[in-house]
């Protein structure tokens, strides 16, 4: 996943800090939630600057998002994914520092922010995520986010990037993503408004909501300090990464 390293032609210059040595610094960042000045570099080797660096770099390569595509692509493989029953929800997180994809969120008292848009599968692992403005609505990201699910290998047979069903709340109910969905193959299990009280989650789409919990685990999303919109989608992509990673070792 990590691009190669920049020549010298020059020579000189202080030794590279190995590939295997700065995730864990960014790994660290990401679950404590400490700054990259805080970065203890006598305990990972690389300085807090250096890692900042290496994550920029990783960053506009898309690496984490490639990571994220290779963990479940690996759990599929091994048959841990179910895809009979999948989920679609969000989280609003508030932006300190404003930045690239933040507005004002219209349940926090206009406060500047941003959303986390997750689809789960059957048992809450992230296949697919995306950022937006604290603004936007939740129904128009469906489109994006069910499309931006990687094609995932399967214990036998070919690739899977279709759920059988799509699970959502009733900011997800309006007739033309139930039309995109039909057309698709996949059967939609949208809550309608006016008809399913709001007081339960329902039996399928609580799953989404623990992951909302997990993602918690990364300390470094517990409120936006990225402006650049790439960096908080990294931290994101990392975060759903240890989530898989966590059912790929247990």
């Amino acid at each position: 996943m990590v691009p190669e390293a920049p020549s010298r032609p020059q020579g000189g210059g202080r030794r590279r800090h190995g590939d295997r040595e700065v995730p864990a610094a960014i790994v660290f960042v990401a679950t404590s939630g400490c700054t990259w000045q805080q970065v203890p570099s006598a305990s990972f080797g690389p300085s807090g600057a250096t890692a900042h660096r290496r994550f920029s770099e990783w960053s506009k390569a898309r690496v984490w998002a490639k990571l994220h595509r290779l963990v479940p692509d690996e759990l599929g493989a091994r048959g841990e994914l179910d895809w009979s029953r999948c989920a679609i929800d969000s989280v609003n997180m508030r932006a300190l520092k404003k930045g690239d994809l933040t507005g004002p969120n219209p349940v926090d008292r206009g406060k500047y922010g941003s959303k986390i848009h997750l689809i789960t599968e059957r048992l809450g692992l992230p296949i697919s995520v995306g950022i937006s403005a604290a603004n936007l609505h939740d129904s128009q990201a469906l489109i994006p986010l069910v499309k931006g699910i990687p094609p995932i290998r399967s214990r036998r047979g070919r690739r899977l990037r279709k759920p059988g069903k799509l699970h959502a709340d009733k900011g997800y109910d309006y007739i033309h993503l139930r039309r995109w969905l039909s057309e698709r193959g996949i059967t939609h299990r949208i809550a309608r408004k006016g008809v399913e009280s709001s007081q339960r989650l329902g039996r399928h789409r609580w799953t989404v909501k623990r992951t909302m919990a997990w993602l918690a685990g990364c300390r470094r999303l517990h409120r936006r300090y990225e402006r650049k919109a790439d960096h908080f989608l990294a931290f994101t992509s990392i975060a759903c990464t240890l989530i898989c990673y966590r059912r790929l070792t247990s």
